[in-house]
């Protein structure tokens, strides 16, 4: 087994418990690796701070997914499939759920998620791909589903040097499944939906909206395929406009729609939603609740100045949209808008708007989607519940 040393002054972010060591943290490499295999990671002193998967094509080396000098072997990954099953059922959530959530429950670069008795699953990296039929085998023996599809279509893979696939590997079943969420039926397309299909992390941010949607006029941004659009319907809103780019998106909206009997309270609108919020500020139309839930508009720090800009012109233009006492939920989906530099963002465009913000919930991703705390970049999702005055 290879070993990796850590350069001097450059190791203790990675012995504080960051599981990623970059290219440059490292002093040398002693012994042959092929990529994707597992490396022993000491700091510059020779003392042993893990093991992880290495690979040369990334700008992350290694990838840690222990902290013991232990044995890796079949029993090692089911001890972590079980752990990550039973932290979901300690929560309560057992039919659709983040199973494993890749570093975050140690297993880096795996993601899978539970759509009723469908998994679907995603080795982004290419030390955990190795693993991947072993890893099928395992998520059979403990959660037992009727089939797992594979998502490997993510670009990503790319990077990894991994091909791009997707399929079954397990069982057979619909590439359309129906799941339930609140009480509120919605259709996951497995195959072609976005990632695995539909965003698990915003689903306890949906029903926090139930308190202020009654009898009310909301519009629904980047809704994709109606999430928090259908949530808001059942609650008892009186119209719900959902808008998105994407026509295979609003097609499932309207779907979903149809499915929870809710398509005479809902509106679906195919556009650009910069353009579109333009477009209703000059017509003077104005809501009762905004929600604004975009693609991440940061994907990397480099993008970052780019991405304020984008994420304070959306909320300017909402807030303008706003009746007087109205409700903005505003969310971000990237890791490198950090909560306060997000929250900065939006305060200058309440400025710019001439309106006054009054806070009433912070919340971020579902308690699926663990934050280690050791691995800042497994916090990601941002969503503020502000009254605009």
């Amino acid at each position: 087994m290879a070993k990796v040393f850590l350069a001097k002054g450059k190791g203790l972010r990675v012995e504080s418990g960051h599981p990623w060591v970059f290219r440059h943290e490292v002093q040398k490499i002693d012994g042959k690796f092929e990529d994707g295999d597992i490396v022993d990671v000491l700091n510059f002193k020779g003392k042993f701070v893990g093991k992880g998967f290495i690979n040369s094509k990334s700008q992350i080396l290694v990838r840690l997914f222990t902290r013991k000098n232990e044995e890796i072997n079949i029993d090692f990954f089911r001890k972590r499939v079980q752990d990550a099953w039973e932290y979901r059922k300690s929560i309560g959530y057992t039919q659709n759920c983040r199973l494993i959530f890749a570093e975050a429950d140690f297993l880096p670069g795996l993601i899978v998620d539970k759509f009723g008795d469908v998994l679907v699953m995603q080795t982004l990296s290419k030390g955990v791909d190795k693993f991947k039929d072993k890893l099928v085998e395992i998520l059979v023996e403990v959660v037992n589903p009727k089939a797992i599809y594979e998502r490997n279509d993510a670009r990503v893979r790319e990077i990894e040097g991994l091909d791009l696939r997707k399929g079954f590997l397990y069982g057979s079943s619909p590439v359309e499944v129906e799941i339930e969420e609140n009480g509120i039926k919605m259709i996951v397309d497995i195959e072609n939906g976005q990632k695995t299909g539909y965003f698990l992390d915003q689903k306890e941010n949906r029903v926090a909206i139930r308190n202020f949607v009654k009898d009310k006029v909301i519009l629904d941004c980047f809704c994709h395929t109606g999430g928090f659009t259908i949530n808001a319907a059942k609650f008892g809103a009186s119209k719900v406009i959902g808008v998105d780019i994407s026509d295979t998106a609003i097609e499932q909206a309207v779907k979903n729609a149809k499915l929870n009997e809710v398509e005479s309270k809902c509106e679906f609108v195919v556009a650009n939603v910069f353009d579109y919020l333009n477009e209703l500020d000059d017509k003077k139309e104005k809501y009762d609740m905004i929600i604004l839930d975009p693609p991440a508009f940061a994907k990397s720090i480099h993008t970052l100045e780019n991405a304020k800009r984008g994420y304070k012109e959306i909320n300017l233009r909402a807030m303008k949209i706003l009746k007087k006492g109205g409700i903005l939920v505003t969310c971000s989906c990237s890791h490198y808008m950090k909560p306060d530099i997000f929250f900065e963002v939006i305060k200058d465009a309440a400025i710019d708007a001439k309106k006054t913000l009054r806070l009433i919930e912070y919340r971020t991703q579902a308690k699926d989607h663990p934050y280690l705390v050791s691995y800042e970049e497994s916090l990601y999702l941002k969503c503020f519940i502000f009254q605009v005055l």
